[in-house]
């Protein structure tokens, strides 16, 4: 069976935003740590990595847009609602407990990791919930 145009659409998207993000951090990281960059270079150097994130979440926001069936777009955006919920839910408690001085920082970049985590969740819950995960 052949895969419906918005999801081949989203898997070259995110395959795109992906190959970058692990290009630009090896890169970066490389870059930095053998000291061959410094100054006003490092700005973009820091950028990359994070818009091939935000690649990724254009691409899910896409698959929302041009998927045609209305029970599998609803259950893309219960996926997008689960993983909002988890990880502003997380950021926000974390948050507090490290105003309290209670645990450690934690770089912000990890609440993108916990947003695709609760996406994932999502799609399980949809699948315990609903019988169905969806296309992704």
């Amino acid at each position: 069976m052949a895969w419906p145009r918005s999801t081949r659409r989203y898997t070259v998207r995110l395959g795109v935003s992906m190959t970058l993000y692990v290009v630009t951090l090896v890169a970066g990281v490389y870059l930095v740590n053998q000291r061959h960059v410094s100054g006003p270079i490092l700005w973009p150097l820091a950028l990359l990595p994070g818009l091939a994130i935000v690649g990724a979440f254009y691409a899910i926001g896409m698959l929302i847009v041009e998927t045609t069936d209305e029970f599998l777009r609803m259950l893309l955006v219960r996926q997008v609602l689960y993983a909002t919920v988890i990880a502003l839910s997380a950021a926000t408690i974390w948050g507090f407990l490290e105003n309290f001085a209670l645990v450690p920082h934690i770089p912000a970049f990890y609440w993108a990791i916990a947003w695709f985590a609760g996406f994932g969740i999502g799609g399980f819950i949809n699948r315990l919930t609903l019988g169905a995960s969806g296309q992704c």
